[in-house]
This record gives structure tokens, sequence and C-alpha cells, in this order.
């Protein structure tokens, strides 16, 4: 064996072991780099300078405003409103409320760019609306934490900004233009799926549509709405950078959510912005881990060797899809969105791209599989918060999940195989 392949093995070895033992995501990752470095014979310098490298990056600015706007809307009174909106939208229909829960996510998720955002601050008013109006507990907290993936392709979304840095050259506005179709064909999948279930349970229907009523409510949610209005138009025309209509975003966000709404005051705010510097914290310290775990995977060769094993397997462009896939499903179900974003893209965007996919429709797709992946045991962070909310066993919820996975899948293919859901939106206003 020689000595890179032993490198290699340390690395990614030490990484798996220590993720199956549930260590902290961002220690497994910077211990694994270290072992390495040290099996190379390479100075453990190297590491710092490769973390400070890892978050040096003006595009990088953009996620802490992101997640401060996604904080500050998402605890500024906000919730009632999208979901107000929603109702007047698709509540006459059959399980009426488990349609307004997927349609107020595609909202919800276009302002707060989380899913586990999404699943605490709407399923903890939809949940027991759902359970009190005769819905079934687990079928409630199932659509509830699936529709919150909708808010990770939704723009505006930090995952994506991490994404665009980590795979170099990708335009942020083309990839926030391209999540608009893909989320609206996740939503419709399962709106589809939760109507079949809903007219096999018997689940009943909400008020009859009314375009008064809509016309109301959209005026109420309208200045919520606005604030994605700023950073999409303003990045995709060209008028701010994707950080500085992040920017823009948070003080938008801080008007809007404490003098028009009403629904935070002062101390809420600084609640909020203590409970944004906890997960940029996190964030932050997982791409700097990242850095200098990429840096020993090009080191050590192994985006080349990774692209000419799955190649080796099929040549056949459908195959290949399918395994990064299947890949990037396996990843989700061990590790958090992020370092799979950090470290997961430079192995296999080559790949992809080898076999015809754009960077930007392979963003999505990866976005897609993470999203589910966090609905999936054991790591599935989404889902032990439905679960929590609920306050249901998280095997149950998981039973009930089963049939919103298969939508879930269905659109991911769609996704996988039909370029234009991503494409045609960002062709058409320009941004690619």
């Amino acid at each position: 064996m020689d000595a890179e392949t032993l490198s290699t093995i340390i690395l990614l070895g030490s990484f798996l072991i220590m993720i199956l033992m549930r260590f902290p995501i961002a220690y497994a990752v910077g211990i694994s780099t270290v072992l390495c470095m040290i099996s190379m014979g390479q100075n453990i310098v190297t590491i710092s300078q490769q973390m400070v490298k890892g978050v040096w990056s003006f595009s990088l600015m953009a996620v802490p405003f992101f997640i401060t706007m996604g904080v500050l809307m998402g605890s500024g009174g906000i919730s009632e409103k999208l979901i107000a909106l929603a109702n007047s939208l698709v509540g006459w229909m059959r399980g009426g409320l488990a349609q307004v829960n997927i349609v107020a996510s595609y909202f919800f998720g276009g302002i707060s760019g989380s899913a586990a955002a999404d699943t605490a601050s709407l399923g903890s008013i939809l949940i027991p609306m759902m359970v009190d109006q005769g819905y079934d507990t687990d079928f409630s907290t199932a659509v509830t934490i699936t529709s919150s993936c909708e808010g990770l392709l939704v723009p505006p979304s930090h995952n994506m900004v991490i994404y665009a840095t980590t795979a170099g050259g990708v335009s942020v506005g083309a990839l926030f233009m391209a999540g608009y179709l893909p989320g609206a064909l996740l939503a419709i999948s399962l709106m589809v799926g939760s109507y079949i279930l809903s007219v096999r349970h018997h689940y009943p229907k909400g008020e009859r549509f009314s375009i008064k009523n809509f016309v109301r409510q959209l005026g109420k949610s309208i200045w919520a709405l606005l604030a994605v209005l700023i950073v999409v138009v303003g990045v995709v025309g060209g008028v701010f950078t994707a950080t500085e209509s992040a920017a823009i975003a948070v003080i938008y966000s801080l008007l809007v959510s404490v003098f028009v709404y009403k629904g935070m005051n002062w101390k809420g705010v600084w609640k909020a912005l203590d409970s944004c510097i906890e997960t940029l914290a996190i964030v932050l310290i997982l791409i700097a881990m990242s850095a200098a775990f990429g840096n020993c995977l090009t080191l050590l060769h192994v985006p080349a060797k990774a692209a000419a094993l799955i190649t080796s397997i099929s040549s056949s462009p459908v195959v290949i899809i399918l395994l990064l896939n299947l890949i990037l499903l396996l990843l989700g179900m061990i590790m958090d969105m992020a370092p799979i974003i950090l470290i997961a893209t430079p192995i296999l965007l080559p790949v992809a791209m080898s076999v015809g996919l754009h960077p930007v429709q392979f963003g999505i797709m990866m976005v897609l599989n993470c999203g589910i992946g966090l609905l999936t045991p054991p790591v599935g962070a989404v889902l032990f918060i439905g679960s929590a909310v609920a306050k249901r066993p998280m095997e149950k919820v998981v039973r009930a999940t089963l049939p919103f996975y298969l939508c879930m899948i269905a659109a991911l293919l769609l996704i996988s195989f039909i370029p234009q859901i991503s494409l045609w939106l960002p062709q058409l206003t320009g941004a690619l």
C-alpha cells in the first residue's frame, strides 16, 4: 500500500468512524484532517492557514446576514400571516389544512431559508390546529417536516451561498432563480400525496375559495413577501451583490418585525441575535474545518479517484446520475447539510459535469438530497424537531412520512433528469 492510499484511508476512515460515534461534525472533520496531515508528513500549521482561507471570502459574508434575516422574520409574527394567506389560497381542498401547511412552507421558506425554522415555527401552530380538526398527529407532523424542505430551495437560502462559494464560479443569482420551480415542483408532489391520503382518511375541507379574502390576506402578508423580493430582484437584476442584498434585507426584516407586525420588541431582537450568533458560529467553524479537509482531499487526488471509480461502474449518464443521488442521500442520513455541501461538492461536481449536468442543476439536486437527509434517521435534525414539536415518537413519525418520501424522490428524479426545471428561469431572467 502506497503512502497516498494510506493517508486517504486515514482521512476518510477516521472521519467515518467519528461520525458513526456521533462526534460533533466539526471535531470529526478537524481531527481526521490533523491525522491525515501527520500521516503525510505535512506541517500542521497548514491546517490553520487553510481554515483562515476557507472563511476569507466576501461571498460568505452573505451567510450571517441571511441567517439573521430568517431568525428576525421567523420570530417577528409573520407565521400567522403566511398561514392565513395559504389558507385563503388552498384551504378549500380536501385535506385543506395539510395543503395550507405545504403552501405556507413555500412562502415561509422564502423568508427563513431554513427547514428547521419552518418546522419549529409553522409546526408549533399548524400541527395542533390540524389535530383539533381531526387529522392524525403523525400525518400532520409528516406533512410539516417534508414541506419544510421547500425552504431550502426557495431563495434566499444560505445553503445556496455556501454551495456557490464551494463550487467556484457559480452565480448566486442563478442559484436563487433556479430554486423557484424545483421548490414549486416539490410542493406540488407533496400536495398530490397529501390529497390522496386525505381522501383515503376522509380528512375535512376548509372554507370555499374567495378572491376577496385572498386579496385581503395578501395585503396583510405583503410586507413579509417583499423581503424576498428585495433579495432576489436585487441580486438577479445586478442592483446589489448577494452580500449587500442580504444586509439590506436584515435591516428591512428588523423594521417589519418590530414596527409593522409588532411581533417582537427590542428585548426579543437581542434574543434573536443571540440565536443567530450561535448558529453562525457552528456554520463558520464547519466552513473553516471543511476548507482544511478539502485541501487534504486535493493533495490526495481524491476527487479524480472518485470520478474514475464512479465512471468505471458504468458509462451511462443515467446510471451515474442515479449513483450521485444515492451517494448524496446516504451522506444525508449521517451528516448535516452544510458539511455535505462543503466536502462532497469538490468530489462530486466534476463527475456531475462530466455527464452533462450543469453546476446550477447539480446544486439544486444536492440541496434537495440533503433536505431529504434532514428527514431521515439517524441524524435527521428536522425529523427530531418535528417529533419534539408534536411530542410523538420518532419511529411513528418516520412511518407516517414514508409516502411523502416517495413524493420527494419523484421530484428529485424529475429535477435530476429534466435540466430545464432548474435552468429555465435563470436563463429567462438572464441570471445564467
